[in-house]
């Protein structure tokens, strides 16, 4: 209870420095709160429509969740030359010729409150809300607010969707000409290399293995002629040397015979005048000019004869033109073996070649196709966009004139002045008592000197002193309470109207009450 009535007592001691914080705080929110000037509030609510047509059916290209695209509406919307150029066009603020640019865009933005409600399986909103000084000039600049929140959300659909559109598309030019590119590549290899393609390996393969089975076979019957000349030699040699050395008949001559064998027998049964019969006397007629023929060029060429016999040289001839004959094809099918060979040796290295072009043709194949299916979206999307059937932002209330005035709470304003003021003013007291370390009653002598006095004897004032005393503290008191209102009422009329300056504080730190 002693420490109660000295806590008091001090508390009295400084009353003057509480009443003048009080006093004074109180009086300049009270007057700010009588003098500021009503304001008018205007509301509008827009919310994000889902697309119209199903995304399974064709999917939208603004591929954006409705808090995001609200968002960024809401950027786009409160920047600076937004700002400036609606408050200058409908002239918003009082004074606003006095206002800098800065000053006018954090008043626009003070005045200005945005709140989104967006959940999951809820629609997603968004209320907006301007405070002005008269109720038409709200409502104005909110429907000038809900022109450009709907302009910049059609801007950004078709902007996004355009966007879309043209990188599909050169995407699409681009990977056709390097599929282009890649073809005449693909072209160009198989046409410089075309007998070396793996496609026909295994026809070339065949075409090899049966030319090999051809030169066997003509070496085959070179051997056999080079063979039959050689015994022909040996056998008239031999029958040279025992003088019975037979002439043998040529090829011709041997058909012949058989010729004339075959007209005797059909002469035995058919008359001359018989077609078959006819027509053996004219191949019979055909051997003999070959035969006599065949003798004539013996006979020219006998100087150079091997043998002395005409017939035998005949036939050596026909064994040596036949051998060299083959020997030509011999030749010609080895060259043609040696080719193929390379050919076929160098498939292996073009198959790898050619399979690394075309594994890069279908991959720019496979690009492409993607690429085209996507443009195709993407145009579709466009045209969902530019015909409003997607993902859009409505108004679902409009901006209304309000009829009483919502700002400002002018007791609200004046009890948080009073309390603010009655705050600090037993801040301060507390603060100087605080600071103030000068002992008081025994107890502090004791803690601060650790002596412990005989006695206190306090001091005593004489009745002239005290009435004196009090006088001057209710004098002091009378002051500050009247002279301190009476003081910021003066500064408030004729040096600075405080509605202005709370104005600006509010505007500062965007705070509207």
């Amino acid at each position: 209870m002693a420490d109660l009535r000295f806590y008091l007592s001090l508390f009295i001691r400084r009353l003057p420095y509480f009443l003048l914080i009080a006093a004074t705080i109180s009086a300049i929110s009270i007057i700010v709160a009588v003098s500021l000037p009503p304001a008018y509030e205007s509301r509008t609510r827009i919310i994000v429509e889902a697309s119209q047509i199903p995304n399974q059916l064709a999917p939208s290209m603004v591929q954006m969740g409705g808090n995001e695209r609200l968002q960024i509406i809401e950027q786009r919307l409160l920047t600076r030359p937004n700002l400036l150029d609606i408050a200058r066009r409908l002239n918003v603020l009082d004074n606003q010729s006095k206002l800098s640019p800065d000053e006018i865009v954090n008043a626009m933005q003070a005045r200005t409150r945005i709140k989104r409600t967006a959940g999951r399986d809820a629609a997603t909103l968004m209320e907006i809300s301007f405070e002005a000084r008269t109720p038409q000039l709200a409502a104005a600049v909110l429907n000038e607010y809900l022109s450009l929140i709907q302009q910049s959300d059609i801007d950004l659909r078709k902007v996004r969707a355009g966007q879309t559109l043209d990188f599909f598309q050169t995407e699409v030019t681009r990977l056709s000409k390097e599929l282009q590119e890649q073809g005449a590549r693909i072209l160009a290899f198989k046409n410089s290399n075309i007998d070396s393609l793996p496609d026909s390996l295994e026809f070339r393969q065949d075409q090899r293995a049966a030319m090999q089975d051809r030169l066997e076979e003509t070496e085959r019957e070179i051997f056999r002629l080079r063979s039959q000349r050689q015994q022909l030699l040996t056998i008239f040699k031999e029958g040279a040397a025992a003088g019975t050395a037979a002439i043998p008949k040529t090829e011709a001559e041997t058909q012949l015979a058989a010729a004339k064998s075959e007209l005797s027998s059909a002469l035995l049964l058919y008359s001359e005048s018989n077609p078959k019969v006819r027509l053996l006397q004219s191949r019979v007629a055909q051997l003999q000019g070959t035969v006599d023929a065949e003798k004539a060029s013996l006979e020219a060429t006998d100087g150079g004869a091997e043998t002395s016999n005409p017939a035998l040289n005949l036939q050596l001839a026909e064994i040596d033109t036949r051998v060299a004959t083959l020997d030509s094809q011999l030749e010609g099918l080895t060259t043609r073996i040696e080719a193929l060979t390379k050919t076929i040796d160098a498939t292996p290295a073009n198959a790898i070649q050619l399979e690394e072009l075309q594994r890069v043709y279908a991959n720019l194949e496979s690009q492409n196709n993607e690429a085209v299916q996507r443009l195709a979206q993407a145009t579709t999307g466009e045209r969902i966009e530019i015909l409003s059937r997607g993902e859009r932002i409505s108004v679902i209330e409009q901006p209304a004139v309000p009829s009483i005035p919502t700002k400002p709470n002018r007791i609200k304003i004046a009890g948080a002045g009073t309390f603010l003021g009655i705050g600090l003013g037993l801040g301060l007291v507390f603060l100087l008592e605080f600071l103030n370390r000068a002992p008081r009653r025994p107890e502090d002598i004791i803690k601060k000197l650790e002596v412990w006095p005989m006695a206190a004897i306090p001091y005593t004032r004489t009745r002239r002193e005290m009435v004196l005393q009090r006088s001057v503290k209710l004098a002091i008191i009378l002051l500050i309470l009247v002279g301190g209102p009476i003081t910021v009422w003066a500064i408030h009329q004729f040096y600075l109207p405080l509605d202005l300056l709370a104005d600006k504080v509010m505007n500062k730190l965007g705070v509207r009450m």
